[in-house]
């Protein structure tokens, strides 16, 4: 399995690395409107919206990328607040982690909740990314975001394995422990400073990149859990099995989903 996530990470990184620095802003926002709309036909199955809430979830999440690619100039302009919404619905999200209970069915409230979860969802990591990428040097600021949640993933995974202990959270996911997350955190705090002092051109203070750094693996890891959640209700293993070894594209991506706004919004708020 291991070998099997690997080889597919050796696909993705390149794809990902050209998509980032060598597409135009336009061409990249088109790119991830794509990514995500596959991505919320995953959402659909985890919130058991069957074939018309799947095809409805479609209709308004295209409408959605519609509207912010005809109107991306007035987008720019209200991107704080665009991204300080998003934080803030993330933080009422990652409430259900607290509320989650292993025994409830997915009664018609999951799927609506289910349902207006994925647009959220969808839209805010869509619209940080495309506002990252718009920014002075963004390419290199999207890959430091990728750095991140890659290195919380990595660390995470081999201190885990490694020292184990006591469980992150064993009624959502068994196999993440409080070791598992402070390994991550220390390797994406360590990826962060050295990204930053490698790349001097950046000019960001090191005190506030860690900050930020932190409190995007910190929300990347509650992205996880609420992605496990979903799974857990449904008895599924994997949200899709579009990447051999991975699933699909929100068991790799469902950290980035909820880390993004947080990162995208630190950034507005340092360069303020």
């Amino acid at each position: 399995m291991l070998k099997q996530r690997i080889l597919t990470a050796l696909v993705i990184a390149p794809m990902a690395f050209a998509l980032v620095f060598f597409a135009s802003p336009e061409v990249f926002r088109t790119a991830m409107s794509v990514l995500w709309l596959v991505s919320a036909i995953e959402y659909a199955r985890l919130a058991n919206l069957g074939k018309a809430g799947t095809a409805l979830l479609l209709i308004v999440q295209v409408s959605i990328f519609m509207i912010f690619f005809n109107f991306w100039e007035y987008t720019t302009q209200l991107s704080f607040a665009l991204l300080a919404g998003g934080c803030l619905i993330w933080c009422l999200m990652l409430l259900q982690l607290a509320a989650f209970k292993p025994d409830r069915p997915a009664s018609k409230m999951y799927s609506a909740l289910g349902f207006s979860s994925a647009i959220a969802s969808m839209t805010f990591v869509w619209l940080a990314l495309s506002l990252i990428r718009d920014l002075p040097n963004g390419q290199y600021w999207i890959l430091c975001l990728l750095m991140i949640v890659w290195a919380a993933d990595i660390g995470g995974y081999f201190s885990g394995r490694h020292f184990g202990g006591r469980k992150l959270s064993p009624s959502i996911s068994p196999s993440k422990t409080w070791a598992g997350f402070w390994g991550g955190m220390v390797l994406a705090l360590v990826v962060t400073a050295a990204y930053t002092k490698l790349l001097p051109f950046l000019q960001v203070n090191p005190l506030k990149i860690s900050v930020i750094a932190a409190v995007t693996m910190l929300i990347s890891v509650g992205g996880d859990l609420f992605i496990s959640i979903q799974k857990r209700t449904l008895g599924l293993k994997d949200t899709g099995n579009l990447l051999p070894g991975h699933g699909g594209l929100l068991d790799r991506f469902d950290s980035l989903v909820s880390a993004a706004p947080f990162f995208a919004f630190g950034l507005l708020l340092i360069s303020r």
